[in-house]
Order: C-alpha cells, then structure tokens, then sequence
C-alpha cells in the first residue's frame, strides 16, 4: 500500500512538472468589446435599416421593441464576401436541449439542433417584440480567452494573428420587418443592434500552478487511502466487535 502511494506521488509529480516546465500548450487573449451599430433608415418611414462593419465579429444581437401586435417576419442579411452567419433560437440559452451551434452541416445534424449557416435569416416575432442573438465566427473565443497547441509561441501567436485577421471583413447588415412580405412602418419601433468585436492582446504559454496542484493531487491520493484502507477497515473492525459482542451474550447465556 506505502509503495502504490509513493508510485501514485512520482507520477502526480511528473505530470505537475512536465505541464508546467514544457507545455505545448498557449493561452491567448483578445479584446471582447461590445459596440452598439449606428443603424440608419434606408428609406424615411420604412422599418428597413442598415449598418456596416469592418471588425472581427462572434456576437451580433439585435432587439426590437414596440412593433405592431401581430405576425410579422423579421430579417436580417450580412452582405459581403463570406457574409454568411449562425443563427438559432436556441442561442444563448443555457439549459437548450440536444443543441449545438458549431456544426451546422454534421453527420449529428439530423439528431440535434443545430444553427443555420446562411447569409439571410428569416425570423418570426410576435407581440412586438424579439431578442436575435446571431454568431458571426466560431473562430474567434467567445470570452476573449482561448488556447491553442502550437511547437512554439512566436508559431502560435503568428496562428491567432491570422484567424483574426482573416476574420476582419466588412460586412453590411440589413434588418427588415415585414408583414405579408411588404416592409411596415417604422413608426414607433425601437431597435437596437449589438456586436461583439475581438483584436489580439496577448499570448502566453499555459502553465499549471505547481503548488494548488499538489494539493489538489495530495486531497486526491488521501481520498484514495481513505477509500482503500480506511473504510474496510472499519467494516473488518466492525465485524470483529459484533462477533466478540455475539460471544460475550452467548457465554452470559450458558450462565
């Protein structure tokens, strides 16, 4: 038992070490800045507008408020080169069902919800209302932080230079409402459309903290003692107690 604890502790060590000394591993950094689009009208008095963008793009949030209470049909087309774009119901909601965004066009497609990949998107809204969460890049980390594995740093800050910088398009949005296909007014309608642009800021080798992972390996080992050794142990101490306790009552009997 002392020498499947001590060969437990070499290799915890080692892979603390090795982690940590020559990781191949590096963790990046980018903005993560939220930019309100200057929406303009592309005809005074019609529910048509319009806004271009020329950043690296993950988000695009549209919101609108105020429209007619009826069945109306808002769209939303990214013109460009490349202009196409992720769209679902289901995105941004935590606890959706059987959904993933990342592969539209898998071989999982007809087993799970997935996001449709396309330039135009077509979305109904009712009572005059409607919250479209889109994502432009699943390139770019959502949060601003990701990794990547990579020979060497200057390899892998090079990589992420260029994901970002292939993903800096200009791109000219359009956002349409409709009733029976005809553009309504815009008289009272209130909209709001959000992006979420990314550039690179830093990059860094992934390291493990040597200490927190010793302990947290230490917690680990002394959990496997305690279910190994400690608890049968008291299952056979508990038996001997019990049968000495049965020979102690038998034997007060015979008296």
């Amino acid at each position: 038992m002392v020498g499947t604890g001590l060969m437990l502790i070499l290799i915890l060590s080692y892979a603390v070490y090795s982690n940590t000394v020559d990781s191949e591993y590096y963790g990046y950094e980018t903005t993560n800045t939220n930019e309100i689009l200057e929406l303009q009208l592309e005809e005074n008095g019609s529910a048509d507008w319009y806004a271009t963008t020329k950043s690296a793009i993950t988000w695009i949030n549209v919101s609108i408020e105020n429209a007619p209470l009826e069945d109306l049909t808002v769209v939303i087309e990214s013109q460009g080169i490349e202009s196409e774009w992720y769209y679902s119901p289901n995105l941004g909601i935590k606890d959706a069902d059987n959904f993933v965004c990342n592969e539209p066009q898998s071989d999982y497609s007809g087993l799970l919800d997935t996001c449709e990949y396309s330039s135009k998107h077509s979305i109904l809204m009712e009572n005059g209302s409607l919250l479209i969460k889109g994502r432009v890049s699943l390139n770019l980390p959502i949060q601003g932080k990701g990794y990547i594995e990579s020979e060497n740093i200057e390899n892998a800050e090079n990589f992420i230079k260029s994901v970002i910088r292939d993903e800096n398009k200009t791109r000219t949005w359009t956002i349409s409402i409709l009733r029976d296909g005809e553009i309504i007014s815009s008289e009272g309608i209130e909209i709001n459309a959000e992006i979420t642009t990314h550039d690179f800021v830093s990059i860094e080798q992934f390291k493990l903290n040597p200490i927190q992972e010793t302990a947290y390996s230490f917690a680990s080992l002394a959990g496997c003692f305690f279910l190994v050794l400690v608890i049968p142990l008291m299952i056979y101490y508990s038996s001997i107690y019990r049968e000495k306790r049965n020979e102690e009552i038998r034997l007060s009997a015979k008296k």
